[in-house]
């Protein structure tokens, strides 16, 4: 976390709190650039009235180590309503990377256990009453980098079984983003089966010469 990474505030939340939300949720999703695996979404739902300690240690996914996103995702987790959703390697492939974002998105709210009068997304628009696409969200509102982290830590233990399943990737390292060692390893041995054929370096590695 670098010293001039931009800490999320509650601005977005306490303006929908004020207007009559009791429960404001934030979504993100994770995972558009890799190669291989699916993208997921996670979902937090923050409650008026209420404030937790880890509040002060939210930021963008990116920012944070694996050792602080590991600590800080269970405490988000055990604190309030979160849900988590995945749009396959396969629906990737088939319906794009902006419709299989939307879809882990509302699969993880179709999840959620509360249901939020107000909504905040990182930059997407959703088909769900309010909601507010806030660009780079996940560095401005709180309960969208939560979401960020639950999402990321999420993924990451998938990509780390999906590199037991298909070794050869180095999937546990690059969690299936373009590496140049993942791009190297690629073209050596051509797609595993959670590959996203649609990615041009994958499709290219798919060609027999």
């Amino acid at each position: 976390m670098g010293k001039n990474d931009p800490k999320p505030s509650l601005k977005f939340e306490r303006e929908a709190w004020a207007a009559g939300a009791e429960w404001v949720a934030g979504v993100d999703e994770v995972g558009c650039g890799p190669l291989a695996g699916p993208v997921t979404a996670a979902v937090v739902a923050l409650p008026a009235g209420k404030r937790f300690r880890w509040y002060s240690r939210v930021r963008d996914s990116k920012v944070l180590s694996e050792a602080a996103r590991l600590d800080l995702a269970p405490r988000i987790q055990e604190a309030v309503p979160f849900a988590i959703g995945w749009a396959s390697h396969e629906e990737i492939d088939r319906i794009g990377i902006l419709q299989a974002r939307r879809l882990c998105m509302l699969r993880a709210f179709e999840q959620l256990g509360v249901k939020p009068d107000a909504i905040i997304s990182d930059a997407l628009s959703l088909p769900l009453p309010n909601v507010r696409a806030v660009i780079d969200g996940d560095a401005l509102s709180i309960a969208v980098g939560a979401a960020s982290v639950v999402a990321k830590v999420a993924r990451d233990a998938l990509m780390d079984e999906l590199c037991e399943r298909h070794p050869g990737y180095h999937f546990c390292q690059n969690k299936g983003y373009p590496t140049p060692e993942h791009k190297r390893l690629l073209r050596l041995r051509g797609p595993s089966p959670v590959h996203r054929r649609s990615y041009a370096p994958v499709a290219q590695a798919s060609f027999p010469w």
